[in-house]
């Protein structure tokens, strides 16, 4: 998969514009291509998660997405990719513009704003995403909340603070059709894969 945002000094309503290039960009080169629109690390890009500047990226992405497809004779998932600092309100709305908009998928979830948990560690106020262990929790709850709401109508790829096979389960469990490592395969190493493809192979 290959990861695609706006660059930090495009102003956010000029955001489409980065995506669509990007889009072109790696297009034959993905198997399947991440709408990242939920880095902390750049400024405003979290606005795009809402309203008018949401669907407007939503349904440009995808027009391009199908007409590349037509051209190129094979078609590549689009996965947006939300953050786990979200009201119930926004999950409703992104959730019904996913559906609108055929998306082909949901990443739940980036990093966190959140020091919940840290906050009282030496470097627990430094800038940007928190991720790794204190994510888990946060991240969970976010899938839940978009697996109740579209009841299996599109992937969900549960993401944040996986560092045993048992947690992969429990994403699973949370409605996660599929999950990703970053954190835990760093601390862990490479045998949290096996733990959590043996885990989640139970259900």
């Amino acid at each position: 998969g290959i990861n695609i945002g706006k660059n930090a000094d495009t102003p956010v309503e000029n955001a489409v514009d980065d995506y669509l290039i990007c889009l072109e960009k790696v297009y034959n080169y993905a198997s399947y291509i991440t709408v990242n629109i939920s880095s902390p690390n750049t400024k405003n890009l979290r606005s795009l998660q809402s309203g008018d500047a949401l669907t407007e990226l939503l349904e440009t992405l995808k027009k391009r997405q199908l007409e590349l497809a037509e051209e190129q004779q094979h078609y590549v998932p689009l996965v947006l990719k939300v953050a786990p600092d979200l009201e119930a309100e926004d999950i409703q709305f992104i959730a019904k513009q996913l559906l609108q908009f055929k998306i082909d998928g949901l990443i739940v979830t980036n990093t966190t704003l959140s020091r919940e948990g840290v906050e009282n560690l030496p470097f627990g106020d430094e800038a940007g995403g928190l991720s790794g262990a204190p994510v888990f929790e946060k991240s969970t709850a976010c899938l839940k909340a978009f697996a109740e709401v579209l009841k299996g109508q599109i992937p969900l790829i549960g993401v944040g603070g996986i560092l045993s096979g048992e947690q992969a389960l429990t994403k699973q469990n949370a409605g996660a059709n599929l999950v990703q490592v970053y954190s835990g395969l760093i601390y862990t190493g490479p045998t949290l894969i096996q733990d959590c493809v043996s885990a989640m192979k139970t259900t």
